[in-house]
């Protein structure tokens, strides 16, 4: 059987994509809450969050190529995987911390606020996830804007954060390497 080098490295690239997801399973968590959700999108689930992405960026900011927006989303489209990488909104019950501004997850809780652990949680993810990925040489960024979308797909129930991880295999690092 001969296969061809895209054929190859597509596979490799969705290999990484499933070890990322292993690697932000396995991450610390504090107080061994594990809220952490993994997605793994291709194909045309990929380029619906891409339709997104320039969504947004015409609500926010009137135009559809704002760097941000526009640019991830074109970077998106050219991936060939999308590792998403969430928290699932909870509090932690840590005594004494008050990391999130409030006296205590209580206080926070009440006024809706957000559990500075979950976000902590949730770059120890990421950090793990990306250093897989650098590891296995697929070029990928992490993009705030891809997690935006994906939390207005709603992908799971309730409130997550979330943050996209496209990544790449080709001559040339399309997230860095940009005009």
């Amino acid at each position: 059987m001969l296969l061809q080098s895209g054929t190859l490295e597509e596979r490799g690239v969705l290999d990484t994509a499933a070890k990322m997801c292993v690697a932000a399973r396995t991450a610390p968590k504090a107080k061994g809450v594990d809220e952490i959700l993994t997605l793994v999108l291709t194909g045309d689930e990929k380029n619906l969050l891409a339709d997104k992405m320039e969504e947004l960026g015409v609500r926010y900011f009137k135009d559809k190529a704002f760097v941000w927006y526009g640019r991830d989303a074109e970077n998106v489209r050219k991936s060939q995987a999308v590792v998403l990488i969430g928290a699932r909104k909870s509090y932690r019950g840590v005594g004494q911390c008050a990391l999130c501004g409030f006296k205590n997850c209580e206080e926070c809780k009440k006024a809706g606020g957000n559990c500075a652990h979950l976000f902590l949680d949730l770059g120890i993810a990421l950090s793990s996830a990306v250093l897989k990925a650098s590891g296995d040489n697929v070029d990928n960024r992490m993009m705030w804007s891809a997690g935006k979308a994906a939390a207005e797909m709603q992908y799971v129930e309730g409130e997550a954060f979330w943050i996209g991880i496209p990544l790449n295999a080709s001559g040339k690092n399309i997230y860095f390497d940009r005009q």
